[in-house]
């Protein structure tokens, strides 16, 4: 199978700039657990799940209390508060990301599919679709809570590509992280890697740009016909 099947956009730091909404609610959190989070923190925060992020700050904050952390009763509790925090955030206002508009809209009026895949919970997708990104016309909307294991296990995209009925090969990933960028490998997409608050390794299969604007559909449609 060659050519482009359909794009799948993730949210965080790809098409609207909440990346450092992120990274400054998990700042507060991490501060009322008595942990000043810094730069070496920034591989378990960046393009993470909230729990995987929730269990990385009672690991550094709360070393001692192996029972707590143990039995993740802390972890539930912590996720809830990125959670709530980061949704405040959000609902505040979450700016596109440069060129996002144009290259959605280039892709609509092409008649080329496109969905959202995102490792936010569903109640931070819902925010940002129905704001920032309400009048995209994405063909579905992804979650963390809509598959068993989020970015960067490969279920995401493979749900999403079966979802659009087309095999993940098909699909073009447009990414910022590394944990998202593995995701969508693992799972078989090509990906076009655009970073935003992390640099992300190289690799075969991931193509680069600094930024959306200097991507086109006809970019996009000539990354989906070498996923070969």
């Amino acid at each position: 199978m060659s050519g482009l099947g359909a794009v799948l956009f993730d949210m965080d730091g790809t098409l609207v700039d909440t990346e450092v909404l992120w990274w400054r609610t998990t700042e507060e959190v991490a501060a009322g657990l008595g942990h000043a989070l810094t730069d070496a923190d920034a591989p378990e925060v960046v393009g993470r799940a909230v729990e995987d992020t929730a269990a990385h700050l009672v690991r550094v904050s709360r070393a001692g209390d192996a029972e707590a952390v143990a039995a993740g009763a802390a972890g539930v509790v912590v996720a809830a508060e990125l959670t709530a925090g980061f949704f405040r955030r959000v609902e505040a206002g979450a700016p596109m990301r440069p060129g996002a508009r144009r290259l959605l809209a280039e892709l609509e009026a092409q008649g080329v599919p496109f969905a959202l895949v995102s490792a936010s919970p569903r109640v931070v997708v819902d925010s940002v679709v129905g704001g920032s990104l309400a009048q995209v016309p994405f063909a579905f909307t992804l979650s963390a809570d809509d598959t068993p294991r989020t970015k960067p296990h490969p279920d995401p995209y493979r749900a999403a590509a079966e979802r659009l009925g087309l095999v993940p090969r098909a699909c073009v990933a447009v990414e910022d992280s590394p944990d998202g960028a593995a995701s969508a490998e693992a799972a078989g997409c090509r990906v076009l890697v655009v970073p935003s608050l992390l640099p992300v390794p190289r690799s075969p299969r991931r193509a680069f740009a600094d930024s959306l604007e200097d991507v086109s559909a006809a970019d996009l449609r000539g990354l989906g016909a070498v996923a070969d």
